[in-house]
């Protein structure tokens, strides 16, 4: 896989070509007017307007669709070219049957941009590698005959990181409020994942959350005839109440104990209005194969 990366090019586009670009399918010298006005609205540096002369603004609404537009020539090349690619914003990857047929277009490709489109290759970002040991808008691939998307190992830990924020057990939170947070990160989160074919890792996520959640439940536990009262509510064993609730195991220790598993398993959060990921996941999944809008497969 040949994996590119433009250096700065949100901060170096030049407007004129750009808009140059803009101007071959609209017509509307207003729509023009206001996207350069967009283009050169400046930006604060330390309290001060500077004036912008080149470049999009990154993270505004706008960059993603007016980098797409000023990279169609490239796109359009690699079509001419017969080459497989995929291509958002920024990065692409062009997929290859060979080291040496990589070598090729990496050359070939950085000459056009550079020729043609006046753009810049970040060599320190690119690579010829493995498609499964690079990864592409947070997704990678599984090594192996069939081709399989999987998550990229930094979506797994950004995910995981959003989810230690929201179940930190230093945070005063009702459990209905602190799931009400979740379930709506998760519903957005797992709206863009779930082109992922690898179910058995939310599975994991989901146990690991719910390991999160029993922690943040005994610590909300903290008195001894409290733990009594709501272990006795779970209907545990009168023997197992009075051990755990008399325990000295932290937190995190205790949530992982078999009893506590058993008491608030998983139709106890689903009761309480936590969403599988691992459901919601499925559920996305059946509703594009019964509308015959899945995605489709990769070809490599």
């Amino acid at each position: 896989m040949v994996d590119l990366d433009l250096e700065k090019f949100f901060d170096r586009v030049n407007h004129d070509r750009l808009l140059a670009r803009v101007a071959r399918k609209v017509d509307d010298s207003r729509v023009l007017g206001l996207i350069r006005k967009y283009l050169e609205s400046g930006v604060m540096v330390d309290g001060v307007v500077v004036e912008t002369t080149e470049g999009t603004p990154q993270g505004g609404p706008l960059s993603p669709l007016l980098s797409n537009i000023y990279l169609d020539d490239l796109d359009k090349e690699l079509e001419r070219r017969g080459h497989r690619f995929c291509r958002y914003a920024d990065d692409c990857n062009i997929y290859v049957r060979s080291r040496r047929a990589g070598e090729r277009v990496m050359a070939s490709v950085r000459g056009f941009l550079t020729g043609r489109l006046k753009l810049k290759v970040n060599e320190a970002k690119s690579a010829l590698e493995r498609p499964w040991k690079r990864q592409f808008l947070g997704f990678s691939f599984l090594a192996g005959s069939e081709v399989r998307i999987r998550l990229a190992p930094k979506s797994l830990e950004r995910v995981k990181g959003k989810l230690r924020k929201m179940t930190q057990r230093s945070r005063s939170q009702e459990m209905k409020e602190r799931i009400k947070v979740i379930n709506g990160y998760v519903g957005g989160w797992m709206g863009y994942f779930a082109l992922a074919e690898t179910p058995s890792v939310l599975a994991e996520l989901d146990s690991w959350l719910r390991h999160r959640l029993r922690a943040c439940l005994w610590k909300q536990w903290k008195r001894v005839r409290t733990r009594y009262r709501e272990l006795r509510a779970l209907r545990l064993p009168e023997r197992v109440v009075g051990f755990m609730a008399n325990t000295r195991k932290g937190p995190w220790r205790i949530a992982a104990s078999p009893p506590l598993q058993q008491g608030l398993n998983n139709a106890y959060w689903e009761a309480q209005g936590l969403v599988s990921l691992q459901k919601r996941y499925h559920a996305i999944r059946n509703t594009w194969r019964t509308a015959g809008c899945g995605p489709a497969r990769p070809v490599v």
